[in-house]
């Protein structure tokens, strides 16, 4: 909450913005010191960035008990009322607004400040289609959904972060959560998690994957690797970096011609039962009446549109392809992903969905195009998910992976001319992994050229 006037600096010349920090009348004194302190602390953090996508605050003053930031003026909208005046931003825009959003927030993690309060509101763009971030590292504090001491969530959580929502600190993993959100906002023209409640909100975040459909490719990859709920296996900047310019090729991430419905899919359910549980606690009055809905169990199913997928390089692993492909018509054999796997970028499978194409039998080679010659795509995946998470063994994913992939192939039209394999995780990748899974790849027989996806021939 806050009233921000235009100011000129007389001194020398200068037009700035001034913003007063008002804080909620009904605040506790105590609380209401923690949030003085805390803004003036960042403020003075965030005085010190220097970065072409950060807004430059000059200076805190407090005078009569009340705090105002004297900050670098912008004209130019938002990226929210940008959207609402017209509609989802272009592909080719969405990249260059990523790239800026996050050379910005490499800069405050660098400087060991985390934004809290990433989306398309505090996302300025201006005419030339340069862009700022605005109330770096001071609005969450103030404006945004926190609990306060009374135990109420005050706004919509929409923006934060699934391990932020279960109490824990904010990170540089949680803004860039938050980035994938409001990047998914910008391409899809709506929130991914705005729901008509707070409570809903809350469950949509805990439990529900979301489906990118005005883009495809490198940057659906990007938007969903970003949204991951485990900060662990979230993609990092380097990767975010790299998709960026993978999607900056030629074919890898248009719009796709067709645009259904958008929908969300629900997460497949492991360990989130656990989770929403400790959220229900955490939100104490504003969500316990709706915590039986938390523990819902999901799964997840296969989307009916098709994506595109590209992966960033692991940071840690050579890609290695150790394993062979059955080459006669119509027969499978396994491959495995994960350290010590043939495939040894796992990123490539967690977000691989139906319908996600690739040049190369080993998957590590850059995704393209189904409707262009390609040498493999994903037709099918099996979920693998347990409540209790102990890897059941190798045999056993073998068990259960493989007859669901042949069932599976065999309701391709094209399948006498085309062969199948699975791709089951190693012991590394299902511990390291909460969306356990195996998927079903299918190449040509003849070793040729697939051209269009199998799914609809």
């Amino acid at each position: 909450m806050g009233v921000v006037w235009l100011a000129e600096d007389l001194t020398i010349g200068r037009r700035v913005a001034i913003k007063e920090l008002l804080l909620p009348h009904n605040i506790a004194p105590q609380e209401r010191q923690v949030f003085e302190e805390r803004v003036l602390r960042e403020a003075r953090t965030a005085g010190r960035l220097n970065d072409p996508g950060i807004v430059t605050v000059h200076d805190v003053v407090r005078e009569h008990g009340s705090t105002f930031l004297v900050m670098e003026l912008i004209e130019a909208k938002n990226l929210a009322d940008v959207v609402a005046q017209h509609g989802p931003i272009p592909v080719d825009q969405v990249l260059k607004i990523a790239e800026q959003l996050l050379s910005a927030l490499e800069a405050a993690h660098r400087a060991g400040i985390v934004h809290r309060d990433v989306k398309p509101s505090n996302v300025m763009i201006d005419a030339s289609g340069r862009v700022k971030l605005t109330d770096f590292g001071i609005a969450q504090s103030i404006e945004d959904p926190k609990l306060t001491t009374s135990g109420t969530l005050i706004g919509s959580p929409t923006y934060i972060s699934p391990e932020r929502l279960l109490g824990q600190e904010a990170s540089p993993a949680s803004d860039l959560w938050a980035l994938g959100a409001t990047l998914f906002f910008a391409v899809e023209g709506y929130g991914a998690y705005e729901r008509p409640s707070t409570p809903a909100a809350i469950q949509a975040i805990m439990n529900e994957r979301v489906q990118v459909r005005r883009a495809h490719g490198p940057l659906a990859n990007l938007i969903l690797g970003l949204l991951d709920p485990d900060p662990h296996t979230r993609l990092t900047g380097g990767q975010v970096r790299y998709l960026i310019e993978q999607a900056r090729q030629p074919g890898t991430s248009g719009t796709p011609a067709a645009q259904p419905v958008p929908v969300t899919k629900p997460m497949p359910k492991s360990k989130r039962g656990l989770v929403i549980t400790i959220a229900a606690v955490v939100l104490v009055g504003a969500v316990l009446a709706f915590s039986g809905v938390f523990n819902k169990k999901t799964n997840e199913t296969a989307g009916p549109a098709p994506q595109q997928q590209t992966t960033a390089p692991s940071e840690t692993s050579t890609p290695s392809v150790t394993g062979s492909v059955n080459k006669q018509q119509g027969t499978g054999t396994t491959k495995t992903y994960g350290d010590n796997g043939d495939v040894t970028n796992s990123t490539v499978i967690q977000y691989g969905d139906p319908g996600s194409c690739f040049n190369g039998m080993d998957l590590n080679e850059t995704l393209f195009d189904c409707s262009g010659a390609h040498d493999v795509e994903i037709y099918g995946q099996v979920q693998l998910n347990r409540d209790s998470g102990a890897y059941p063994g190798p045999d056993q994913v073998i068990k259960e992976s493989e007859p669901e992939c042949k069932a599976q192939f065999e309701d391709l039209t094209a399948k006498d001319t085309l062969k199948f394999w699975t791709i089951v995780p190693t012991k590394s990748a299902w511990e390291d992994y909460t969306r356990r899974k195996a998927v079903c790849v299918v190449a040509k027989a003849d070793g040729g050229k697939l051209t269009g996806s199998v799914k609809g021939n």
